[in-house]
């Protein structure tokens, strides 16, 4: 017999453009299936990827969904998550009630501070704010979608290049 912990949240956000789908992006992923009961899913559409200003051209939004959506369902998530497409850095965040928390990477824990400010100015409650550390490659440099695009490292932080 197996025993679950509970979770400390029944609804958290966590979001991204999930280019490459990396190790960054699963382990921030999977605190969120660790912390939360149901996971709602931020991922960026196209016309917000070009506003961001990416350094690299990323996928089309429909390539990336389909990598989120196997990652899922390779790791039995899917019946846990809730895929929506990210408009603005705000995405469902500012909506009340539903979510307690947000999962963010050290890189993007000022937007949870930015959503958390909004939220203040509309007179609601904070969002808990989980914060996980870059993960680094095999060079201790953070694993990023333009590294691995620029042919540096591959998805799991392998130096292809030396």
């Amino acid at each position: 017999m197996t025993l679950t912990m509970p979770r400390k949240f029944k609804i958290v956000a966590v979001g991204g453009t999930f280019d490459e789908l990396h190790k960054g992006h699963r382990m921030l992923l999977m605190k969120a299936f660790e912390v939360g009961e149901y996971i709602k899913v931020g991922i960026t559409s196209d016309s917000f990827v070009k506003k961001i200003g990416k350094p690299h051209d990323p996928a089309p939004y429909t390539e990336r969904l389909k990598e989120l959506e196997a990652f899922l369902r390779d790791n039995d998530l899917m019946q846990r998550a809730e895929i929506v497409e990210l408009n603005d850095a705000f995405g469902l965040t500012l909506q009340n009630g539903g979510i307690e928390a947000l999962i963010v990477s050290r890189e993007t824990e000022p937007v949870a501070r930015t959503i958390n400010k909004k939220r203040n100015e509309l007179g609601r409650k904070p969002l808990s704010v989980v914060v996980i550390n870059m993960v680094h490659s095999e060079n201790h440099h953070p694993i990023s979608t333009t590294r691995i695009r620029s042919g540096e490292i591959d998805r799991e932080g392998r130096l292809l290049r030396k």
